[in-house]
């Protein structure tokens, strides 16, 4: 039985069948479909696009055709494809959101930022930009390979011959199987200036094309905040990402109001996508800074944000966004293409713009010999008239009698058969006198371009000199005016900011207020005192602290341990508030010594009642969790008793048993956590009180209803070491042991 048979039946391995279909798919996939030509940087879909629309003759000075009659035309001839396939490349072929330099010009409804379809093919119209132009320039002079269509009735072009640096300049993007693309457009100015360069000098590395190219130059602009090393590692390597944010200001209203404005958004994010991510985290609650969202935008972008009140910080605001939504995005970079020989590699920057001038070479190689090619058939055309010119009368005779003119003429004058059939065409006006002059003329212009030719196609330094004249005449052509402009702005990778909670806290002045009980509440604006305060039965006011409701509190307690307290946590009203120690870890049998706001960079003494204490910075007091942090490790049945700043130069510590010693800070060391060190040595006494303050300025006390200060050279008798007994205080000083 024979292969061929009608209705053979053949047993295959299952698995050995779906592996080589499978295979056959995903080469169909890789090559013909996802990933794009590093020589001219399309697709087939979009290469067969513009190809089918310059047979069309539908040139940037040509009239629109429908859309419908384009896409009829690439399906039926060239792309044996679906028509909305078609369709879509083409779309994004002309939105000037989408490509960075539009291919196609489109009339109608070509779909918008916000994500809106197009309008269908029967009612939209397009034509050829420049863009395309210059992209398909040469490929009538035999600049590029053809090959035969998917019928085999017409043929196409393998690869356009690409004058205009379209890889980089538009980008790309698919997915494959198995592999994928994702280049982002740049601006065609730096792209020409890196490959200039490059032709110049073909060993420049890619950190010396970031000299012109400064990174990726999105259609929708927005701003680029990466920084340059990370770029320069993903331009080598040809895989990395770029973080791109949205382009914002700030606008004052009246009364001190103000709103965030959104000119420019990440590229590929869809403005109503954006809005209504945006809503939803609103209402989710998960925008606590930001009170509302608007589209005010017409042609151009422009969301307005209005924050929660007037005392949010916008670049804290815009942080929360930036985190939380499409107003930052990462484009990846993964620069995967197919190289002359159909092989699918990852190149870096200076590789793909190696490729490129290399094609760029082939085509001018290419298109020299078709033009020595077709100068040389027209000087063999000329030398003929040239011999007509010189026996007329000979050649209308042979002409007018001989039967077989055309081989008489070719034994008569040595003429090559193009000649004698070119003479045979020759019109009868153009055997007048001023014919033959001009005929000469362009023989010797012929001539000399001739071996102009030959001179370039023997010279390759030439060849790259006029490959770099044809770079910079393109970036001339393309980098004026609106099209040509750095859309992206550039900046430096913003340092990382924290979003605390008080970001989300409104700033307001407060009193926190704590009872002798232990009961803390708070009220709004700072109280000059708690005259007007009511407590409950049998209580009293302990403290006020003025604060804000931004603030974070210390609270120190008598077990050596220290609490932090939100200020804006308090209980309002005019209630009794609630006990302190429901906010903070403390036994019953623990008592508070101190509530204050921690400043940066203070530090405070803290101490026991056996006189062992230390220093410790404001940061090193705070602590997130209720449980608090320990500062002051305390011995069995030991207590801490003071906890204050640590301002001034020297300690004047007090016991129970009356003595004052005065000794230097610097004698206490500076500790986040530790036992201490002795400050004042006790026989049958505690520590009763400490302070710290300036010798110069000397220690001042309350006697009384005067206010006595000794100075640094009164102090000199109790001046002394730490850890030493101290003596009885000066006469006047206050039985209650403390300064003040």
């Amino acid at each position: 039985m024979t292969d061929d048979v009608p209705g053979r039946i053949e047993d295959t391995n299952l698995a050995d069948a779906l592996s080589e279909r499978y295979l056959a798919y995903a080469m169909s996939t890789i090559m013909s479909r996802s990933l794009p030509d590093v020589r001219d940087g399309l697709k087939p879909v979009h290469r067969r696009l513009i190809y089918a629309m310059h047979v069309l003759r539908l040139d940037p000075a040509a009239g629109f055709k429908k859309c419908a009659r384009i896409v009829g035309d690439v399906m039926g001839k060239f792309h044996p494809h679906g028509d909305q396939s078609i369709y879509d490349a083409l779309v994004r072929l002309a939105q000037d959101f989408a490509a960075r330099y539009p291919m196609i010009d489109g009339q109608g409804n070509f779909g918008n930022i916000d994500g809106d379809n197009p309008a269908a093919m029967r009612y939209t119209e397009a034509r050829l930009t420049l863009v395309a132009s210059a992209m398909l320039a040469g490929i009538d002079d035999d600049a590029v390979d053809f090959r035969a269509t998917y019928d085999g009735e017409d043929h196409e072009p393998v690869v356009l011959p690409g004058a205009f640096p379209n890889l980089l300049a538009n980008g790309a993007a698919g997915i494959a199987v198995g592999m994928a693309t994702s280049i982002p457009p740049h601006n065609v100015g730096e792209i020409c200036g890196a490959a200039s360069l490059l032709a110049r000098k073909p060993d420049a590395t890619a950190a010396d094309l970031m000299a012109f190219i400064h990174g990726p130059d999105f259609p929708t602009g927005g701003v680029l905040v990466e920084d340059r090393a990370t770029m320069l590692a993903a331009y080598e390597t040809g895989r990395g990402g770029f973080r791109v944010r949205a382009k914002w200001a700030q606008e004052h209203g009246k009364h001190g109001t103000w709103v965030i404005v959104v000119t420019e958004i990440p590229y590929q994010v869809q403005k109503s996508r954006l809005i209504e991510q945006i809503a939803q985290l609103l209402e989710e609650k998960k925008l606590p800074l930001l009170a509302d969202v608007r589209d005010e935008s017409t042609e151009l972008v422009r969301l307005v944000l209005e924050p929660k009140n007037r005392g949010v910080d916008p670049a804290m605001l815009m942080e929360t966004l930036f985190r939380a939504t499409a107003l930052e995005s990462r484009f990846p970079l993964n620069m995967n293409v197919l190289t002359a020989d159909r092989t699918p590699r990852v190149m870096g920057l200076r590789e793909v713009l190696r490729h490129w001038l290399d094609h760029r070479q082939d085509v001018l190689v290419r298109r020299s010999r078709h033009r020595l090619a077709a100068i040389e058939k027209r000087l063999e055309i000329l030398d003929g008239f040239l011999a007509v010119y010189l026996n007329l009368d000979e050649v209308i005779r042979i002409i007018r009698y001989e039967d077989e003119p055309k081989a008489t003429l070719i034994a008569a004058f040595s003429l090559s058969d193009v000649q004698a059939e070119a003479i045979l065409n020759m019109r009868l006006r153009s055997l007048r006198r001023l014919e033959e002059e001009e005929i000469r003329k362009e023989h010797a212009a012929l001539t000399k371009e001739r071996g102009e030719v030959q001179t370039l196609l023997g010279d390759t330094a030439k060849q790259w000199k006029r490959i770099a004249s044809e770079i910079e005449d393109t970036r001339k052509k393309f980098c004026s005016g609106a099209l040509g402009d750095r859309r992206t702005l550039i900046m430096a990778a913003p340092p990382p900011m924290e979003v605390s909670n008080e970001a989300f806290v409104e700033r307001e002045p407060i009193t926190a207020i704590l009872s002798e009980k232990g009961w803390i509440r708070a009220v709004k604006g700072h109280l000059a005192d708690g005259g007007e305060l009511k407590f409950k039965e049998g209580d009293a006011l302990r403290l006020l602290l003025p604060c804000e409701t931004t603030d974070r509190l210390c609270l120190f307690g008598s077990n050596g341990r220290a609490y932090m307290l939100r200020a804006n946590d308090l209980p309002r009203g005019r209630g009794d508030g609630q006990p302190v120690r429901l906010l903070a870890e403390l036994a019953n049998e623990d008592d508070v010594l101190a509530l204050f706001v921690p400043r940066d960079g203070a530090r405070y003494l803290v101490a026991s009642a056996s006189g062992r204490g230390l220093v410790v910075k404001a940061e090193d007091l705070l602590a997130e969790k209720r449980t608090g942090r320990t500062v002051l490790n305390l011995r069995d049945n030991e207590r801490a008793v003071l906890c204050v700043p640590a301002d001034g130069d020297h300690v004047a510590i007090l016991g129970s048993n009356r003595k004052l010693l005065v000794f230097p800070l610097e004698q206490v060391p500076e500790l986040a956590r530790g036992t201490g060190v002795t400050l004042q040595r006790y026989k049958d006494a505690t520590l009763d009180y400490a302070l710290v303050f300036k010798l110069a300025g000397g220690l001042t006390w309350k006697s009384g209803d005067r206010t006595r200060t000794e100075s640094g050279v009164s102090l000199r008798g109790w001046l002394g070491e730490r850890g030493q007994v101290g003596k009885m205080p000066p006469n006047g000083f206050p039985k209650t042991s403390r300064f003040g």
